[in-house]
């Protein structure tokens, strides 16, 4: 029988130029994490080992699992006995083709899922912002889902938390939570964050995890931070500040089960009228 209790932690951690020095620091706060909180589950930050842009992520890509920021990954959830949903790297794929990709490793150190971003970031914000990650990148065609302790849980990164319909077919999939790695910037941060997550968290009755870089002033790329958890209630359960910090939290996931059955609304929907199904 699943366990309805999970202990989580997020790690909203400081990046650099210095892939060694970055993926070192993750190393460190993960060991930090598990001696204070004793998670089972842990999470890092969208582009945790480089910085976010699209200069960098051709130079800082590596292939998976044989690069040097997976291998890390790799020891410290063995170490640890930890699941760790590593944040995203720049990933080196077929035909040296480039994706945002968020790795997954069980506590006995084996890669147990890969996810690639499927909705890229391109973006032109008047007196905002301008981003295009399809200069770069290529999109990922696949939906990611995991099993913790019995419990389903979906994998979207940063800007595939847009998009309600990845979300509903998590839910459609039995998934109890949503964990997005993610680095919103402070156009669309302040506008969007909270609200995104508590949506998705409301619309499908699930909890949602975002796991942010720390806020760098200096940096190209400047990340809005607050890093949350959100319960399926849509309630904010715990929540970073902008800075360096350890987020951690007792999931009681027989909380998606109440919200579920005191408003049903997945057996009221009107199938017969609409659908989201995948292709």
């Amino acid at each position: 029988m699943a366990s309805k209790i999970m202990r989580l932690a997020v790690l909203q951690l400081k990046g650099s130029k210095d892939k060694i020095a970055n993926v070192s620091n993750a190393l460190s706060k993960i060991e930090a994490a598990v001696k204070e909180h004793k998670p089972r589950l842990i999470t890092l930050p969208e582009c945790f080992n480089c910085p976010y842009g699209t200069k960098y992520f051709r130079e800082y890509a590596e292939r998976i699992p044989d690069g040097y920021t997976s291998q890390q990954l790799s020891k410290a959830a063995l170490d640890h006995k930890v699941y760790i949903v590593g944040g995203t790297i720049p990933e080196l794929g077929e035909n040296e083709s480039i994706y945002n990709t968020c790795t997954v490793w069980g506590p006995n150190g084996d890669l147990i899922a890969k996810h690639r971003k499927m909705h890229l970031f391109d973006i032109d914000v008047k007196g905002g912002i301008r981003f295009k990650e399809s200069e770069t990148l290529s999109a990922g065609n696949d939906f990611t889902t995991i099993e913790v302790d019995g419990h389903k849980i979906g994998i979207g990164i940063c800007y595939d938390i847009r998009f309600e319909e990845m979300a509903r077919l998590y839910r459609n999939d039995g998934c109890e939570m949503i964990i997005y790695p993610a680095a919103f910037n402070m156009t669309t941060g302040p506008l969007h964050w909270e609200l995104l997550q508590r949506a998705r968290a409301n619309d499908n009755q699930l909890f949602v995890v975002t796991t942010s870089p720390a806020r760098d002033t200096t940096a190209a790329y400047v990340a809005y931070g607050h890093s949350m958890i959100v319960d399926p209630w849509a309630k904010v359960l715990k929540a970073a500040d902008e800075g360096e910090q350890i987020v951690a939290a007792e999931i009681d996931f027989s909380l998606v089960e109440q919200v579920r059955q005191q408003i049903p609304v997945f057996s009221q929907r009107r199938l017969d009228l609409y659908s989201t199904e995948r292709k």
